[in-house]
């Protein structure tokens, strides 16, 4: 078995990654072949063009690597879905959109493998909390 050298997170564009930050730094100084990366990266979320995409990049001692991409970031899912272009400065304050709880029910599903939750409800609380948080209302 390939000994882990580093662990690297990085939030990409889904499919329209390039050499340049955080990419290119963050790779380059691990000596992996940013080409390589780039074209598998693209290729493996060409489908969610549009979302901000976790990525956890495991570098190895021989410089390959290997890379596990998460669900799309909740906040963008919540922009998204309200048809916001970014949150609230004042959340408490200033609404700047408006969700339905249904959506709320359909972001808690696409998260459900990353948040460490065993039911819906609790998923669904933590997503609600993520739109208060960023000043979208959520409707009944």
């Amino acid at each position: 078995m390939k000994r882990i050298k580093k662990v690297l997170k990085l939030q990409l564009p889904a499919g329209a990654a390039t050499p340049a930050r955080p990419v290119g730094p963050a790779l380059g100084a691990e000596g992996i072949n940013l080409g390589q990366f780039i074209n598998q990266f693209n290729q493996m979320t060409a489908s969610q063009k549009g979302s901000i995409l976790p990525v956890v990049v495991n570098v190895y001692e021989d410089r390959s690597f290997d890379i596990r991409i998460k669900t799309p970031v909740t906040s963008d899912l919540l922009k998204k879905a309200a048809g916001i272009e970014k949150g609230s400065g004042e959340p408490n304050r200033k609404k700047v959109g408006k969700i339905s709880k249904e959506k709320i029910i359909e972001i808690a599903k696409i998260k459900m493998p990353d948040l460490n939750v065993d039911s819906l409800e609790a998923a669904k609380k933590i997503i609600e909390g993520t739109a208060k948080q960023m000043g979208i209302e959520i409707e009944n």
